[in-house]
């Protein structure tokens, strides 16, 4: 298992541009989909968590799959399957190619040009599987919209990401007691 967890996330690691969030809907594929290691709702769950961790969001979701397949070793060997291809990657780009061979190489800037717009639709795309997965109704389409928007003007008071996760987070601990009440009145109430 350790060695199929590690050659999972070090495949994904080596095809994926674009960073963590154009590896999600990558990661879902292969580990709910394919591999069927999680369920769907378990995976929306642990990404959640691995958002609202610090670090690169790509080495935070292989790390909190790999705990919840195997536990610390799991995460070891996600997070290193992960990780190695970028290294190694950089590691010979760093050996040989200067900075300037890089900026200055025409074939070299074609590529990286293709390869943005590729970028944008891989970190689109979980954003539709996430809203679609969670049935998210265009009731509800405003939240992250208009936290987007703040986060964005770059006015000090609503820019800050952290604000909107502790208040998401307060939000759904409130509305998850309320239905909790609610489902143990309703018990209570039959007895």
């Amino acid at each position: 298992m350790l060695r199929d967890l590690f050659l999972c996330f070090a495949k994904i690691g080596a095809f994926t541009f674009g960073g963590g969030w154009a590896m999600i809907s990558i990661i879902q594929r292969e580990v709910v989909e394919r591999r069927q290691w999680l369920g769907k709702d378990e995976f929306l769950d642990l990404l959640a968590v691995a958002q609202s961790l610090p670090g690169i969001l790509a080495v935070n979701i292989s790390v909190v799959v790999g705990d919840k397949l195997r536990g610390l070793r799991g995460a070891l060997t996600a997070a290193a399957g992960t990780i190695m291809p970028s290294f190694l990657i950089i590691l010979l780009i760093a050996i040989f190619l200067t900075p300037e061979a890089i900026t200055q190489n025409p074939t070299l800037t074609a590529i990286f040009k293709g390869i943005r717009p590729v970028v944008v639709a891989l970190i689109i795309a979980p954003v539709f599987t996430t809203a679609r997965s969670i049935n998210m109704g265009w009731k509800m389409v405003w939240i992250p919209v208009l936290v987007a928007l703040a986060v964005w003007s770059k006015l000090p008071v609503v820019s800050n990401p952290i604000l909107y996760i502790v208040i998401g987070g307060a939000a759904g601990y409130y509305f998850a007691m309320r239905a909790h009440k609610r489902l143990y009145e309703q018990k209570g109430g039959a007895q």
